[in-house]
């Protein structure tokens, strides 16, 4: 666990105000999750996550295929479970296989590892930059996946909303009676941090 996630989650337990940063709030059927984006460590993969959270970039319509700017995250499913490792969501096919027509750049850092629960990673196909707007959060440590998948956030409330998600009934990875996310509200607390200039 890296330093600012100790302290993270050491505030949130103590029932202390969420400290300032950007913060991702998962609202589904079985109750609230909250994670911290890792704005500064990893850039490119949260903003991709905010914009497609806001309905800010376009992505490929299930229905007919189309580059359409929606909430991409609003009333689908976490569509594959793993019992022990992750929760999987953000595909509004619900099958796992929906191409959301883009990829973006993995981001990873030595720091960031799947040491223990409560992970928020992009999935991929296996290739190196193959993300694009699926993501999971572990419900415990995988450190077979360290360096395979772009970690951009960490659970600070509602990892046992996780646990009860990654518990449900499945048929291999996918659940029987899969639980909805309802959408994902960003929320930034304190000021935006200073962009640095590209030289």
């Amino acid at each position: 666990m890296t330093k600012l996630a100790f302290l993270l989650l050491a505030a949130c337990a103590s029932g202390q105000p969420r400290p300032n940063g950007l913060y991702a709030i998962f609202h589904t059927s079985m109750g609230t999750i909250t994670a911290h984006l890792l704005e500064k460590d990893t850039p490119a993969t949260v903003e991709n996550f905010v914009a497609l959270a806001q309905g800010a970039k376009a992505t490929r319509s299930p229905r007919n295929g189309a580059m359409v700017k929606v909430p991409l995250y609003n009333n689908i499913t976490f569509h594959r479970v793993v019992p022990g490792e992750m929760v999987q969501s953000g595909d509004p096919s619900g099958t796992g296989s929906h191409n959301c027509g883009f990829t973006i750049r993995d981001e990873f850092l030595p720091g960031l590892r799947f040491d223990n629960a409560g992970k928020l990673a992009m999935a991929n196909t296996g290739g190196p930059d193959s993300g694009g707007c699926q993501f999971f959060i572990t419900d415990g440590p995988v450190r077979s996946w360290d360096g395979k998948y772009t970690i951009f956030g960490v659970v600070v409330e509602g990892q046992e909303v996780v646990t009860k998600i990654n518990h449900a009934p499945v048929h291999g990875d996918k659940p029987v009676n899969p639980v909805r996310l309802i959408s994902v509200t960003i929320e930034r607390i304190g000021p935006e941090p200073v962009k640095k200039r590209k030289k």
